[in-house]
């Protein structure tokens, strides 16, 4: 488990947030309201599957005012299109009495331990760090959450933990791995999330090669 909370009753909140990065004016990167939305809820819905969960809720707290919450209920919505699920149960709140002079949201997911057979696998890197307006321009490059889906529902994939701001190395180390990868920069920022470690079964690593791609490389 990464930052996930375990709850009473088998339930696993996980959380990820926003701030300066939208589409109001004096934002710092500026992108649509809907392309934030889905990026921090894919940084929660990785929590949950780190934890060995799946979201049953969705919280959506809302600072940028009216205008922004269908948008943010897109973003959230075309994720799990992204994985073809229904979207979990959606709540929240908007902050529509203080103008705020730049986008700020967040979104917290409630979910459910599933019964994980974590053994026998290896860990791999998936999807190179992008922070800020790289997560648009070189959009390719990135862990694509459809594939980390499928490969957690077919058994390719026994683990998941997603990279965050201490970089690649920062979460090796929180798992007591060394780091050693080739043309990868392990200390940058992934952003929401745009690497993935993977622990990957161990009768199944030319499949899962196959099926990410060229931005998979073993950690060694």
């Amino acid at each position: 488990m990464r930052n996930a909370v375990l709850l009473p009753n088998g339930l696993v909140l996980t959380t990820d947030n926003s701030a300066a990065i939208g589409e109001k004016e004096a934002d710092i990167v500026q992108v649509p309201d809907e392309v934030v939305a889905y990026f921090a809820g894919r940084v929660a819905l990785m929590e949950q599957w780190a934890a060995g969960a799946y979201p049953v809720s969705i919280v959506l707290h809302n600072f940028s005012g009216n205008k922004s919450w269908d948008k943010y209920i897109e973003g959230m919505e075309k994720l799990f299109r992204e994985i073809d699920q229904p979207c979990p149960e959606l709540t929240g709140s908007t902050e529509s009495n203080m103008e705020t002079l730049q986008s700020a949201m967040a979104v917290t997911m409630i979910g459910t331990k599933q019964i994980t057979n974590a053994e026998n696998y290896r860990w791999y890197v998936y999807g190179k760090p992008c922070v800020g307006k790289e997560v648009m321009t070189v959009s390719e490059k990135i862990a694509n959450m459809k594939k980390i889906w499928d490969g957690l529902n077919n058994g390719i994939v026994k683990r998941v933990w997603p990279v965050g701001s201490s970089g690649i190395t920062g979460e090796c180390k929180r798992l007591g791995l060394s780091c050693q990868l080739k043309e990868w920069d392990t200390e940058k920022s992934a952003g929401p999330a745009t690497s993935v470690l993977l622990g990957i079964a161990n009768d199944r690593v030319e499949e899962a090669k196959l099926h990410f791609g060229q931005y998979l490389e073993e950690i060694s």
